[in-house]
């Protein structure tokens, strides 16, 4: 495969993030080997040039090439992404944020076995929805938020709503492009849209009738109908993930109790 079209990973790091959350990916980075050949990218955006002069004492550790991303307004992961696909969209792009890292040993590898043209693959998905999530809560709260019911309405489905957490997922940055490229972010809403609405990544990539998997530690990789299977994302003990991301962290943490309550909202 040659340097045109190698496997990227694409890790990015914003000024919303705190300095650990770079250290712990690097150490992970280190500790679990990707197993696959491929190009390292960590990507800045928002971040003045002294905040990166401190950070590359950090980054100096792993072979890398540095990107900073020269837009200035926050236009967050996705539009970062874009312009990260614009630079190797013919590579497989492995999108991966900040407070994530890597948990499993040949875990890129394991992602590129199912990886294939007209493939979408992830770590992690969920079946929540905002909207129903939203109409969980109690009626008075409603009442009192009649403009958030019919945004929600308007773009959310309902549950069960099968979608790709896009923490951490993988297509060619050609594919990325033609998703992205109608699409503007204002506010953390349109995130929500692109990750989990109507118009959601998963949602553009089954129309367009892509393999969508979920790959787990143990090399299984598993469709949109048994995503919750994998064991991966707020389901049992979560034995399976190739990738730790704060969410995922929080249900670890949780007791008994609540991680039924976090895995019902997730799977119903």
């Amino acid at each position: 495969m040659s340097t045109n079209n190698k496997v990227i990973i694409a890790y990015l790091y914003t000024k919303f993030d705190i300095k650990e959350n770079l250290i712990n990916f690097i150490n992970h980075y280190q500790k679990n080997s990707p197993g696959y050949d491929h190009i390292l990218v960590i990507c800045y955006k928002l971040l003045e040039t002294s905040q990166v002069n401190l950070l590359r004492s950090i980054t100096k550790r792993v072979a890398h090439i540095e990107y900073i991303d020269p837009f200035r307004d926050n236009d967050f992961d996705f539009g970062s992404y874009k312009r990260i696909a614009e630079k190797y969209p013919n590579s497989p792009i492995f999108f991966t944020l900040g407070h994530s890292y890597p948990v499993s040993q040949n875990w890129l590898n394991k992602l590129m076995n199912h990886f294939d043209k007209k493939t979408l693959v992830g770590t992690s998905a969920s079946y929540e929805s905002i909207f129903s999530s939203f109409l969980s809560k109690k009626k008075f709260k409603i009442l009192f938020n009649f403009r958030k019911f019919f945004f929600l309405k308007k773009n959310f489905p309902n549950f069960p709503n099968p979608h790709m957490r896009t923490i951490n997922f993988m297509l060619y940055g050609s594919d990325y492009l033609e998703f992205i490229s109608d699409k503007s972010f204002i506010n953390k809403k349109d995130a929500w849209i692109c990750e989990s609405g109507f118009n959601s990544l998963t949602n553009y990539f089954k129309l367009k009738n892509y393999n969508i998997y979920v790959v787990n530690s143990d090399n299984d990789a598993f469709s949109i109908k048994d995503f919750k299977l994998s064991n991966t994302y707020c389901f049992s003990n979560q034995s399976k993930q190739l990738f730790s991301d704060k969410h995922s962290r929080k249900y670890d943490a949780a007791n008994d109790s609540d991680k039924i309550k976090i895995s019902s909202t997730v799977w119903g």
